[in-house]
């Protein structure tokens, strides 16, 4: 019995409902899940709902998109906390502003070139979700563009793209204190996650550990098998949690739910730590 504690929903960029990807989870056998969708809690209501008529234990998350000082994109994984929080909330509030800009100006970039419209995007997303990349790039899959999210990703929305555009987000080591300050317990998500582009170096750990984060998210099929075992030298030194997860987007990725887990004594430990219960 274990549990995956990263999934979205299309509450952010996941192609499911929260219900769905608890189902998913309930097929998959697991014994519970972290909702954890961008910068969001929206999900959280359907999810424990859906996990009470499942039998599927749900961990309240969301993951926070960070830049640290040297440009390098960072993801903060927090469970637990306090939604209504003002610092937190504050921060995600302006960080969910920046990406609906930022979607609106890479629409107008990707129309130039492309039968791509605001419209056509805005189709893409769910009422209430966070806009982001892959709803344009899910655009861009119904325009017969690419065949698919991945081949967006690889080409026209890289970040050296001329269509890209940045968006606000918050240093890492601030959001580790912010989720702290919420009650919750922040993990570094994906963290030698290379495939992606560039990662932090230990500097950037050892901020995020003195501002209090708790875990690492050890076993992710983005970091390589050697770079995991420098994770758990690093988690063992610091005595910091290690968890596993699929980072589980239903059609969105290839990944699949309850591919990597966490033990339930490691789920224990994050929620005496949090203020908000899980959903047992």
């Amino acid at each position: 019995m274990a549990f995956d504690l990263h999934t979205h929903s299309h509450c952010s960029d996941g192609t499911q409902s929260p219900s769905a990807v608890v189902r998913a989870a309930a097929e998959a056998g697991l014994e519970g899940l972290a909702l954890t969708d961008h910068d969001t809690t929206a999900g959280w209501d359907e999810a424990v709902a859906a996990g009470r008529r499942e039998g599927v234990a749900v961990v309240r998350g969301m993951e926070i998109s960070c830049v640290s000082a040297q440009g390098v994109s960072v993801h903060l994984l927090s469970y637990l906390h306090d939604p209504d929080h003002p610092g937190l909330k504050d921060e995600m509030e302006r960080s969910v502003r920046s990406r609906l800009t930022r979607a609106e100006q890479m629409a107008q970039r990707l129309s130039e070139d492309f039968p791509i419209t605001w419209e056509l995007v805005q189709a893409q997303t769910e009422p209430g979700a966070t806009v982001g990349r892959p709803h344009l790039a899910d655009a861009l899959v119904v325009a017969g563009v690419v065949p698919d999210r991945t081949a967006a990703f690889a080409g026209i929305l890289l970040p050296s793209s001329p269509y890209y555009v940045g968006h606000y987000a918050p240093d890492p080591a601030e959001a580790v204190r912010l989720v702290r300050e919420a009650g919750g317990v922040p993990v570094f998500a994906h963290p030698r996650a290379v495939s992606r582009g560039r990662v932090v170096g230990e500097d950037t750990f050892e901020e995020m550990i003195e501002a209090g984060l708790v875990g690492l998210e050890v076993d992710h099929r983005d970091n390589p098998d050697a770079d995991r075992q420098w994770l758990r030298q690093l988690a063992r030194r610091h005595d910091l949690l290690m968890t596993g997860a699929s980072d589980y987007h239903g059609a969105g990725k290839p990944n699949r739910i309850g591919e990597h887990t966490t033990a339930r004594d490691v789920v224990d430990q994050i929620a005496a730590l949090g203020v908000t219960e899980a959903a047992w």
